[in-house]
């Protein structure tokens, strides 16, 4: 069964994560690289030029911002390596018991992040 979450549901959790110790504010309160603003939203130039839907880096940014910090800062899409990523993703995926279909937008996403 796919969950749908709702535009104002996913704001409130985002705006949730800006403000939790795994957002983008250091306890010196200085604003760490990779916190939460410096991950880039899906555009249509992001999916143009990846070649994947809206519909699915949409699904993949918010699968990425509302499950990656629960283990790690953020780290910032283009920054990463593909390959590793590639091989990565699918054993974090299954380490925070998210579904198959959610991992690969979560890849999706990042993999069109580093094409702009």
């Amino acid at each position: 069964m796919k969950s749908i979450i709702s535009v104002a549901t996913l704001c409130f959790l985002l705006a949730s994560c800006a403000s939790s110790p795994s957002g983008d504010i250091a306890a010196s309160g200085e604003v760490e690289v990779g916190g939460i603003s410096e991950v880039p939203n899906p555009s249509p130039e992001m999916a143009k030029k990846s070649g994947t839907s809206m519909d699915k880096l949409q699904r993949g940014h918010a699968v990425y911002m509302l499950n990656c910090a629960q283990c790690h800062a953020y780290p910032l899409p283009e920054d990463l390596d593909d390959a590793e990523f590639t091989e990565t993703v699918p054993k974090m995926v299954k380490h925070a018991g998210l579904e198959s279909e959610e991992g690969s937008a979560v890849l999706a996403y990042i993999l069109a992040v580093k094409k702009l």
